[in-house]
C-alpha cells in the first residue's frame, strides 16, 4: 500500500511539472520568434512607431525654423498656418546680443487645436545659438509637458547647420543640417510607447535662391533605433533609409523615399523585415508598410 502511495504521489508531481513546464517553454519559443503571428505584429508595430516617431520630430524641425527670420526662415510648421495657437515668448540669454536666445512656444494648459487639425499642449523650448542659416548654428529644442494629440512627446531634438560657410554677401553654396533626436519617447495615455534615438542628414535641393519656404524642398538621410510597447510586447529595432527621404515645407508630412526596419538581432535575410513607403511626392497621411511581401496601408499623424 505504501509503494502504491508513493507511486501515486509521483505520478501527481510529474503531471503537475508537465503542466508547469509546457506552457513556459511555449512562452519562451513565442518570445525567441519562433511564433509566425507574433513576428509579424512585432514587425509591424516597429515600422509604425518609427514612422510615427518620424513625422512628429520632423514636425518640431519645421516649428524651430518657422517661429520667425530672425531664428531661421519663419513661415513654416505651425508658423505656416493661419490662427496658429501657441504663444512665442523671446528671451534674450545674453542681452542686448540677439543671441543665444530662447523662444518658448507655448500652448497652454489646456491646449488648443491648430488648423491643422492636430491638438497641442504644453510647451515647446528652444535654444539657438545663432540664426539656423548661418553655418555652425545649433538650435536644441526640449518638451515640458507637451502633447501631440493625445501623445506625450520627451527628449531632446538638436539642429546643427553644416552648410559650407561662404563670404557675405554670396549666397549659400549649398544648406545642409544634421538633425538629432536624443532619447526621444512618445506616450500613450495607455501606457504603450516607442522610445526613439536617430541621427538624420538633411541637404536642401530646391529653393535655395528664393527668401520665402514655400518652394524648399529637402532631402534626408539617416537611421534610426528605438523601442516600442504595445501591451504585453516589448519590441527594440533599428531603422535605416534606403531611398532618401523628400521633405517639402509646404507639407507636414514626408512626401516621398522609403524606410527599413528589422528588429534588433534579427538575420539580415528574415522575411520579417518592414519597408515603409512614403509614396509618389503626393502630399498626404497615406503610407505603406511592407511585411514579408505584404503591404498594409497606414495612416500617418
Amino acid at each position: 500500500m505504501k509503494l502504491r502511495f508513493k507511486s501515486a504521489i509521483q505520478l501527481i508531481v510529474f503531471f503537475v511539472l508537465i503542466t508547469v513546464l509546457v506552457p513556459s517553454c511555449q512562452k519562451e519559443q513565442s518570445q525567441d520568434g519562433t511564433d509566425e503571428e507574433q513576428e509579424q505584429t512585432a514587425s509591424q508595430v516597429s515600422g509604425e512607431s518609427d514612422a510615427e516617431a518620424e513625422i512628429i520630430f520632423n514636425n518640431v524641425f519645421d516649428d524651430a525654423m518657422g517661429v520667425n527670420d530672425e531664428v531661421a526662415i519663419g513661415g513654416t510648421g505651425v508658423f505656416g498656418r493661419i490662427n496658429s495657437c501657441p504663444e512665442v515668448t523671446v528671451i534674450r540669454l545674453n542681452a542686448p546680443n540677439a543671441f543665444p536666445v530662447r523662444v518658448v512656444l507655448d500652448f497652454g494648459i489646456s491646449g488648443c487645436t491648430g488648423p491643422d487639425g492636430h491638438f497641442r499642449k504644453g510647451k515647446v523650448i528652444t535654444e539657438y545659438t545663432n540664426r539656423l542659416l548661418v553655418p555652425g548654428a545649433i538650435a536644441t529644442t526640449i518638451f515640458d509637458g507637451f502633447y501631440f494629440d493625445s501623445i506625450k512627446v520627451q527628449g531632446t531634438h538638436k539642429i546643427t547647420n553644416t552648410s559650407t560657410p561662404v563670404a557675405a554677401p554670396l549666397p549659400p553654396a549649398d544648406r545642409k543640417f544634421k538633425v538629432e533626436v536624443i532619447g526621444g519617447k512618445l506616450t500613450r495615455p495607455n501606457g504603450n510607447f516607442a522610445e526613439w534615438n536617430s541621427v538624420r542628414y538633411i541637404v536642401q535641393t530646391e529653393g535655395l535662391g528664393t527668401i520665402v519656404p514655400i518652394d524648399d524642398i529637402f532631402r534626408i538621410e539617416g537611421s534610426a533605433s528605438g523601442n516600442v510597447k504595445r501591451g504585453n510586447l516589448l519590441v527594440r529595432w533599428e531603422s535605416n533609409i534606403i531611398e532618401p527621404l523628400i521633405k517639402r515645407f509646404n507639407c507636414r508630412w514626408i512626401v516621398r523615399g522609403k524606410i527599413r526596419t528589422i528588429r534588433a538581432n534579427l538575420g539580415s535575410n528574415s522575411p520579417w523585415i518592414a519597408v515603409l513607403d512614403f509614396g509618389t511626392v503626393t502630399c498626404d497621411n497615406q503610407a505603406v508598410l511592407t511585411i514579408n511581401g505584404i503591404p498594409h496601408q497606414i495612416t500617418l499623424p
